[in-house]
């Protein structure tokens, strides 16, 4: 029997993928295109995401193609926010076609191990106590598959989220946005190009090869009903009427609408069946924040699921994605709304709202901060069980370490990584969980008086304290690592599992 399987090859369903293998679980991937989607509905990595990418080690080639962007929109305000202020190696965004990132990310899951099957569906499921049953349909017709657990990442519409009977709460669209990839004989200078207005407001944004992305709204595309296919006379009028210049467009690669329907799963878990990404949560793509938050996702679930797997997940471990990740979802949709609220302020009490707002970015350094590190997903932290350290549950920057190593490196691995700072001998040997001894803290003013710290695989702190004696340290440390680990010996990957809640 597989061990999971994943419907959807997006970036989540790939990321997710190599997640899996990386901790030694088998997966395998139906994805139901024969080829990648050309279109790039995402451009943008955001800091945090590239931090994920850092501490698996695979973000250099991200890096190398992708254009660096070192400030963030709001709702297209005028003034952006400042990524630079921002505690990470990553300051900035990174452009760069989800087509690509796709194609890198999918790279990475094949050199796992995973497989990937191009052109084939998922059709429908059942599942039971020891497992899911998969109908799908591929080049050589339909056939059936048996899974210990079955992830969903096959998108908006997804079939394992209507299979399973989850919930898909929310609204329907109220108005649309318009984006055209085309050649620009007079492209405007800079990295981004952004103006706005009564008439609506539009961005542009080079890409490779020659084509710039066009994106923007306006009055005309307030409704519940698409306004039907775009045209290249279309969308000309709309940005001449927007920017005074249609910037010499000509050639369209792709011409497209998208809408405000912002819904997310009741649950992200029932039983053997799981959520995330795109499956868990639709929205507007404001911010161009839907490919990261779904990045995100499968970090938390990826470590969470292999343990389970493995038998080494203490009780309700599975439980805890729906705790830690609904209400990032949540706050994504209330991101997302805010945003297109701006987007779409075309009134003049609207535009005087934008004004306000963007001289508060411009003036008010912490306002610029506090939005930048909630678009870019640094700001997020889970719940922690009291009493415990202010540290917990947060995550956990990038520290470099007296040795010379930093925090990104040591978790590669994929596994939870204890340090210890106190110079003196590490705890006992705990089991899967990577100890490392540093002479002194990092510098930053919530360490400096750390004496040891519990990081999970998705780079968030599990457990810190700053005990002064060395026994009760250790007894600190062994207990925190047995609420992230079941004790005794882990059975076979593909046995019965985690039989929690249906």
């Amino acid at each position: 029997m597989e061990h999971v399987v994943i419907a959807g090859g997006g970036p989540t369903g790939l990321w997710l993928a190599a997640e899996l293998r990386l901790a030694g679980t088998p997966v395998t991937v139906l994805e139901a295109r024969h080829e990648r989607d050309p279109h790039s509905k995402a451009l943008t990595l955001h800091p945090r995401t590239l931090e994920i990418l850092a501490f698996r080690g695979t973000v250099d080639p991200f890096l190398a193609e992708g254009r660096r962007i070192p400030s963030g929109h709001f709702g297209g305000l005028d003034s952006r926010m400042d990524f630079s202020a921002l505690d990470t190696p990553y300051p900035f965004t990174l452009a760069l076609p989800q087509a690509r990132t796709e194609e890198l990310l999918e790279e990475r899951a094949l050199a796992a191990g995973a497989d990937i099957r191009r052109g084939h569906r998922v059709t429908g499921l059942t599942q039971d106590e020891d497992g899911v049953t998969l109908e799908a349909t591929g080049p050589e017709g339909p056939y059936t598959l048996r899974t210990a657990y079955a992830v969903g990442c096959d998108g908006t519409r997804s079939t394992v989220r209507g299979a399973a009977g989850i919930a898909f709460p929310g609204t329907d669209a109220t108005t649309w946005g318009w984006l055209g990839d085309v050649v620009l004989d007079a492209p405007p200078e800079g990295a981004v190009y952004a103006a706005s207005g009564p008439a609506g407001g539009v961005m542009v944004v080079p890409l490779p090869e020659g084509v710039h992305r066009i994106v923007g709204g306006d009055p005309d595309s307030d409704g519940p009903d698409h306004p039907g296919e775009l045209t290249l006379d279309a969308l000309r009028a709309k940005v001449t009427r927007i920017a005074g210049t249609d910037f010499g467009m000509r050639d369209p690669h792709w011409l497209s609408r998208f809408g405000n329907a912002t819904r997310q799963a009741a649950s992200y878990r029932k039983g053997r069946i799981l959520l995330a990404g795109d499956a868990a949560h639709m929205h507007y793509p404001a911010g161009g924040v839907g490919l990261n938050v779904g990045l995100q996702d499968a970090t938390n679930l990826g470590w969470k699921l292999a343990a389970t797997l493995a038998g080494t997940a203490p009780d309700g471990l599975l439980d805890s994605y729906h705790t830690e990740r609904h209400p990032v979802g949540a706050d994504l949709l209330l991101g997302t709304r805010a945003q297109t609220a701006l987007m779409n302020a075309h009134s003049a009490e609207g535009q005087d709202l934008r004004t306000l707002l963007s001289e508060l970015i411009a003036t008010v350094p912490e306002f610029s901060r506090n939005l930048a590190e909630r678009l870019s997903a640094l700001a997020v932290a889970y719940p922690a069980a009291a009493p415990h350290h202010p540290l917990a549950g947060h995550r956990a920057p990038n520290l470099r370490l007296a040795d010379g190593t930093d925090l990104f490196t040591l978790l590669r691995t994929g596994r939870h990584i204890l340090l210890h700072f106190t110079g003196t001998p590490a705890p006992d040997s705990i089991p899967h969980v990577i100890t490392h001894t540093a002479a002194e803290p990092d510098s930053r003013p919530a360490w400096s008086t750390v004496r040891a710290a519990l990081i999970r695989p998705d780079g968030h702190i599990a457990w810190a304290s700053e005990q002064p004696e060395a026994e009760a340290l250790r007894a600190e440390a062994q207990a925190a690592a047995a609420t992230t680990h079941r004790r005794g010996t882990p059975r076979s990957v593909g046995s019965r599992g985690d039989r929690n809640r249906t």
